[in-house]
C-alpha cells in the first residue's frame, strides 16, 4: 500500500528561486522517505511558485502572497500522503 508520489515545484528562474527549490526538495525527500517517488524541478517566469503533489496544488505564492514556512509545506504534504504520520518537531501544535 505504499503508493510513491511526485512532487513538482514550479519556480521562476527570472527571480533565481532555484536555491530555495532545491532546498524545499532535499527537505522533502528526507522528511518523506520512501514515500516520494521523485521532485521535479520544474522552471518557469513571472514570479511564480507552486508545489504539487500528484497533480494536485499544495501551495501557490500568488494565491497565499508568500513562500510558505518548511513546516507549513511538510504538514500540507503530510496530510495528503500520510494523514496519521508525526512530522515532530515541524507538526502544529494545537
Amino acid at each position: 500500500m505504499n503508493h510513491q508520489h511526485q512532487v513538482t515545484i514550479h519556480y521562476c528562474q527570472q527571480c533565481r528561486w532555484l536555491l530555495r527549490s532545491t532546498w524545499m526538495a532535499q527537505e522533502l525527500l528526507t522528511t518523506f522517505d520512501g514515500d516520494i517517488a521523485e521532485v521535479v524541478l520544474k522552471p518557469g517566469t513571472g514570479g511564480i511558485f507552486e508545489v504539487r503533489v500528484d497533480d494536485q496544488l499544495i501551495w501557490s505564492r500568488k494565491d497565499e502572497g508568500r513562500f510558505p514556512e518548511l513546516s507549513e509545506l511538510k504538514q500540507k504534504l503530510r496530510d495528503i500522503i500520510d494523514p496519521q504520520r508525526d512530522l515532530g518537531h515541524s507538526d502544529k501544535k494545537n
